[in-house]
C-alpha cells in the first residue's frame, strides 16, 4: 500500500504540468492510438517516463519534468508538446486538446488495458465506462506538509474562477449539454472528485488518505480526484480543475495564476493568517456556476456575503497578484463559445482542426 509522506514536501515554488490530450485521426476524429504511442514504439527521449495513457485508447498524458523556476514554464511545456506532435505524426496520428473531445462517443471507443483501469472499470462501473474527459493539472512545490493542507484549503475557493475562464467543453457524447464545462460535470460522477471537504492540518488528510486505503476504498492515493489536492507523494499543491486546453498560452495562463496563488497563500499561512473554513456547499454552488456559465458566471464573493461577476474577480486577481495571463484568457472568446461557434458557421472539420494541439 504505497503512502505519502510529510518528508515529500521539501521546496517552495517548483512546477510540473501535466496534460491530457486525445490521439485523434488525419481528420481530428477520436482514435485508438496509446498502444502504439505508449507500448508499441519508442517515444523521443525527453518522454521517457513522461508518457502515460489515461482510461480510453483515445486518451494520452504527458508530465513535464521538475521546472526549477516559473521563467521555464514555457518552455519545458513546448518541448513536451512538439515531441508529442512528433511522436504521434510518425506513427499516422495527431493530437488534440479539450476537456471533452466534441466527437467523441464513449460507447465506440475502446478502453485500456491496463490491470488498474480495467480494476477501476469493474468497481466503479457506469461513472468510469464513460469517462472520455481530459484535463490540465498544475503542481505547485510547497516546502512543508501543514502549510500545503492550508494552501490547498484556501484554494478551494479559487478553483471555480479558474474552471469558468478554463471551460471549453461544451459537446459530450457528440451533443450541445448547454454547459460550458461538461468534462467538469462528467467527472464529478465518479467517487472521490469535486470539491473537497476542509482539513485541519496534514494529520487529518494524512488520516483520512491511510483510511481510504486501509479500507479499499482506493486502491492508491492517485484515485483521490478532488479539483485541488495535496499530492502526498510529489511535495506539492495539484490543482486540478482546469479542462484541456490547445492553446499554450491559455494553458501557460493558469500555471502563472496557479504558482502566484501558491505563492501568495504561503506568505499568509507564515504570517500567521487565519484561513477559511468554507463550507463545501456553497463552494459547490461557485462550481455549478462555473460549469454552467463559463465566462459569463458571477461567483459567491470569498467573504460568503456576496456575489462578484467573474470579470471583476479576474480583474481584482490580476492586480493583486502581478499576473496578466488570465485578463487575457477572459477576455478572449472563451473555449466553449469558439467550439459553438465553429461548429455552427464552419462545421464539424473546423471545429476538429481547432482543437488540434498548438506547439508554438
Amino acid at each position: 500500500m504505497e503512502r505519502g509522506s510529510p518528508e515529500s514536501f521539501t521546496r517552495m515554488g517548483t512546477l510540473g504540468i501535466e496534460e491530457e490530450c486525445f490521439v485523434v485521426d488525419e481528420r481530428g476524429r477520436p482514435t485508438s492510438g496509446t498502444d502504439e504511442l505508449v507500448y508499441e514504439s519508442d517515444p523521443p527521449e525527453i518522454l521517457e517516463g513522461r508518457l502515460d495513457h489515461e482510461l480510453f485508447k483515445f486518451v494520452i498524458e504527458t508530465q513535464t519534468p521538475l521546472i526549477e523556476r516559473p521563467d521555464g514554464a514555457r518552455e519545458a511545456l513546448l518541448s513536451i508538446r512538439e515531441a508529442l506532435v512528433d511522436h504521434a505524426e510518425r506513427n499516422g496520428f495527431r493530437i488534440a486538446a479539450a476537456g471533452l473531445h466534441p466527437l467523441a462517443k464513449w460507447r465506440e471507443l475502446e478502453h485500456a488495458e491496463k490491470p488498474r483501469y480495467r480494476s477501476q472499470l469493474d468497481r466503479i462501473q457506469y461513472p468510469q465506462h464513460r469517462n472520455t474527459t481530459a484535463g490540465l493539472h498544475v503542481h505547485v512545490g510547497v516546502d512543508d506538509a501543514d502549510k500545503a493542507v492550508w494552501i490547498a484549503n484556501e484554494l478551494r475557493w479559487y478553483v471555480p474562477i479558474m474552471l469558468a475562464l478554463a471551460a471549453n467543453s461544451p459537446y459530450w457524447n457528440g451533443f450541445d449539454t448547454g454547459l460550458e464545462s461538461a468534462r467538469a460535470k462528467i467527472f464529478e460522477a465518479l467517487p472521490n472528485t469535486g470539491m473537497p471537504t476542509y482539513f485541519e492540518d496534514y494529520e487529518a488528510f494524512d488520516t483520512f488518505e491511510r483510511r481510504m486505503l486501509e479500507t479499499e476504498s482506493i486502491a492508491d492515493r492517485g484515485e483521490l480526484w478532488y479539483d485541488v489536492r495535496p499530492h502526498t507523494g510529489h511535495g506539492t499543491v495539484e490543482i486540478r480543475t482546469p479542462d484541456g486546453q490547445a492553446d499554450p498560452d491559455v494553458v501557460m495562463a493558469f500555471v502563472e495564476y496557479s504558482h502566484a496563488l501558491v505563492e501568495a497563500l504561503a506568505e499568509e499561512y507564515e504570517d500567521g493568517t487565519t484561513g477559511h473554513e468554507h463550507r463545501r456547499e456553497l463552494l459547490d454552488e461557485n462550481k455549478w456556476r462555473a460549469i454552467r456559465h463559463g465566462h459569463e458566471a458571477s461567483l459567491i464573493a470569498r467573504d460568503l456575503e456576496d456575489t462578484i461577476d467573474l470579470g471583476d474577480l479576474v480583474d481584482r486577481e490580476c492586480e493583486r497578484l502581478g499576473i496578466d495571463g488570465i485578463g487575457r484568457v477572459y477576455e478572449a472568446e472563451s473555449g466553449a463559445s469558439r467550439q459553438r461557434r465553429l461548429r455552427e458557421e464552419e462545421g464539424v472539420d473546423a471545429l476538429c482542426e481547432s482543437l488540434l494541439l498548438q506547439t508554438s
